[in-house]
């Protein structure tokens, strides 16, 4: 498919879907908590991804070597993708999807504002600073709302999220600021996920056992975690930023803190109180904001 300048129907269409597969996840990461350890569930999560994406990049007849000078860049991204999912895992065992999806997504806010420090040519404009101080404003009610039912509202795991929002941005950071950014984007994936195998795995045995007597619905939750969502819906994705403008597709994440809320609420009971919905408006409102595209002079 030829790239486009915008946003056609197939491309609004396919990111909507996309950023519904991400706000399912999180249920499905709730759902299968329940069975499997967190962080045992991630290890094994990366583990098949990997020889998904490795298989695929073979298939595909991918060089699958990082040059030299990229190899820390790699292992760093590893690290940072194994502390992210530490961190989403425990969340999601710990608080409801719903404050989970608000704080989690607020990863493009924390980007930004380390883009305007790091990445020359990345100041904050008003616009996104406007934006910036909306989203944060959303964290800050999310962190301060105790309205949910019992099980539901943790402040340890609404800090779990708001780690893996950052380890998220991190991984977004390595990419752009290192000699990883010449590397294919598949490659880059397999290598998070190679990397962060093993980290998980040790990991893993800190907290407790592997197993929580778990049934057919937890086993599927992992397939369904490695087969669409860290494999088939990233390389989706992927293909996407080779068709429409960057800019014009980030300007949909707005739509997976609400798509997590709503099926939090819908296929998991979870209680959406006032703090909750207002952190979200919150959120949403900043994400739009610091997406938006900044005119060009003149």
């Amino acid at each position: 498919m030829p790239r486009k300048p915008r946003i056609d129907a197939f491309g609004a269409a396919s990111l909507t879907g996309f950023a519904l597969l991400l706000g399912f996840n999180q249920v499905v990461i709730k759902v299968t908590n329940e069975g499997l350890q967190p962080i045992f569930f991630a290890a094994l999560r990366s583990l098949g991804g990997a020889l998904l994406i490795w298989g695929w990049i073979r298939w595909r007849g991918l060089a699958l070597t990082l040059p030299r000078r990229t190899v820390p860049a790699g292992l760093l991204i590893g690290v940072a993708f194994a502390f992210e999912f530490v961190c989403l895992f425990l969340a999601l065992d710990l608080t409801s999807v719903t404050r989970t999806s608000v704080i989690f997504y607020t990863m493009p806010m924390w980007l930004a504002l380390a883009a305007h420090v790091l990445i020359p040519g990345e100041r904050l404009t008003p616009t996104k600073s406007a934006g910036l101080a909306l989203a944060f404003g959303g964290v800050v009610v999310a962190l301060l709302s105790r309205d949910g039912a019992a099980g539901e509202v943790s402040l340890l795991g609404d800090v779990f999220a708001l780690g893996a929002a950052l380890g998220w941005a991190s991984i977004a950071l390595i990419v752009r600021t290192t000699p990883l950014k010449e590397v294919r984007p598949e490659v880059q994936l397999l290598w998070q996920l190679a990397v962060s195998t093993p980290i998980l795995f040790v990991a893993a045995a800190f907290f407790g056992p592997a197993f929580r007597d778990p049934a057919l619905i937890h086993w599927a939750g992992l397939g369904f975690q490695i087969v669409a969502v860290v494999s088939a819906g990233f390389l989706f994705w992927f293909w996407l930023l080779t068709i429409y403008p960057a800019s014009s597709v980030a300007a949909f994440a707005f739509l997976s803190p609400i798509f997590g809320v709503g099926l939090g609420w819908l296929l998991l009971g979870e209680n959406v109180g006032p703090g909750i919905l207002v952190s979200l408006v919150l959120v949403c409102a900043g994400l739009i904001l610091v997406n938006r595209p900044a005119r060009p002079p003149g």
